[in-house]
């Protein structure tokens, strides 16, 4: 039961995996009963010590899962949002969406593979599905730019989020990016206008946004699709105005495990940091061991949050739902100043 790629936090599993293949591999079959021995067939006999002794360490291995995954460090909740396994924007569509429909181009420039956009079903509300794709082999993420989406990507998701207000259809996003592709084109074309505009005018949308981190959140590159009514962050991702690298090689001048691990504490970038502060409204619980261990499973918890707060959303006239989604980011940042002669009791 090894898997190739494997998180350092995660290597007391290894064992545990062995040990289970191998209590597997001894439990013999079940007999083939004979014919008309439905008594067997019903049964299901095996061979009762290698099934018992596979089942005692299978809970084991999950009672040593959640242990791992209910206090995960920062730095290492950073690490499993990156997994290579973890389910990204297309895999979530595959599992939660109906007549997918996708679009392409930003009737600009070009298209942008970092960014997917498309009209779908998710139960039996029409959306507007846009998020960020990482892409899973080599070739895949070198296409993708890694997440790291152009100014034609945000250009691109906006036209179809205008296209969805004009027919009064909900958007759904999912981020998951480490920022904004920072290359020279990138600039020449635009990329801190696009994602400013995109920011302005999201705020202004007549139709329920609602946003979900569902790995990476870095800086201005998820907030170009991430201004919504509802903010939500599932249980292992992290959203923060930087990536701890980055911070490191500020504060620092070097990124290493020591740098990396004390900015992403002092980042506060986990999903109830971000909750704490009001950055978020939400927390996304993950099947236990991580989104990339069940995908069908992280697509459920996302599919019915989703739902919940559109049932909520649809109901608001639009310049209510456009108020509050003002409102809501205005509060951010706030801060309560005290008088002189306090800050210096």
């Amino acid at each position: 039961m090894a898997t190739f790629y494997q998180l350092d936090f995660e290597k007391p599993l290894a064992e545990l995996d062995e040990r289970i293949a191998q209590a597997e591999k001894a439990s013999p079959p079940a007999p083939v009963p004979a014919f008309g021995g439905l008594e067997n067939a019903e049964a299901g006999v095996t061979n009762p010590k290698g099934s018992s002794e596979s089942q005692a360490l299978r809970a084991e291995r999950d009672a040593m899962l959640r242990k791992l995954y209910e206090n995960l460090s920062p730095w290492n909740t950073v690490r499993v949002a990156r997994h290579p396994d973890r389910p990204q924007t297309r895999d979530y569509i595959a599992r939660m969406c109906r007549d997918f429909c996708e679009l392409h181009g930003d009737r600009r420039y070009g298209e942008d593979t970092a960014i997917v956009t498309g009209f779908g079903r998710i139960g039996n509300r029409k959306v507007l599905i846009v998020g960020h794709q990482k892409g899973k082999t080599t070739q895949e993420k070198l296409g993708c730019h890694f997440g790291c989406a152009h100014p034609e990507g945000y250009r691109k998701a906006l036209a179809k989020m205008e296209l969805a207000a004009k027919f009064g259809v909900p958007i759904v996003t999912l981020v998951d990016t480490p920022g904004a592709y920072p290359g020279l084109g990138a600039e020449e074309r635009g990329q801190a206008e696009a994602i400013a505009v995109n920011m302005r005018e999201m705020s202004r949308l007549p139709v329920p946004i609602v946003s979900i981190v569902i790995g990476e959140g870095g800086s201005g590159g998820a907030l170009g699709i991430a201004v919504a009514d509802r903010v939500a962050m599932l249980r292992n991702s992290w959203y923060s105005v930087i990536s701890p690298e980055g911070c490191a090689a500020i504060l620092w001048k070097q990124a290493n495990e020591q740098t990396n691990t004390a900015a992403a504490e002092a980042l506060k970038l986990t999903a109830n940091d971000n909750l704490a502060l009001g950055i978020v409204d939400a927390v996304i619980d993950e099947p236990v061991g991580g989104a990339h261990r069940d995908p069908q499973g992280a697509a459920e918890h996302l599919q019915g949050w989703i739902t919940a707060q559109l049932d909520e959303l649809t109901g608001l006239e639009p310049q209510a739902l456009m108020d509050a989604r003002y409102e809501r980011f205005r509060k951010l940042g706030s801060f309560d100043e005290l008088p002189l002669d306090a800050a210096n009791a």
